[in-house]
């Protein structure tokens, strides 16, 4: 497995479950870490099922958003599925208003989550 620096990476059934390091994911260079470390996952290291585990995370910038909607991109082109978890009501609040609550499938925490990938 890739050496990731912003992203904690595990599988569970199947399922890489990917936790973020920082608790805000706002600069540039961080973003594009992250962006890289996503890309090296699915293209390199085939991942298909991806499960972003939020808990951690407690600001998000604009420009982080435009890397989760490359990624949900890039798992749909590998006939893959993308979920998220563990998202907090301000950040959530972000996603309704960007409508990216529509894109995404998000569920409350993981197992829900997890369940998510069988159905």
């Amino acid at each position: 497995m890739a050496d990731n620096r912003r992203l904690g990476v595990s599988e569970v059934s199947g399922v890489t479950v990917i936790q973020f390091n920082d608790r805000k994911i706002l600069d540039d260079s961080q973003i594009q870490e992250i962006g890289q470390e996503f890309t090296a996952l699915v293209e390199q290291e085939q991942k298909k099922n991806i499960l972003l585990n939020f808990s951690h995370v407690e600001f998000l910038s604009s420009s982080a958003l435009g890397k989760l909607i490359n990624l949900e991109k890039q798992v749909k082109a590998h006939s893959g599925k993308l979920r998220m978890s563990n998202i907090r009501p301000e950040i959530m609040e972000v996603f309704a208003i960007t409508k990216l609550n529509k894109l995404f499938d998000i569920r409350d925490d993981v197992p829900d989550a997890l369940a998510a990938f069988n159905s």
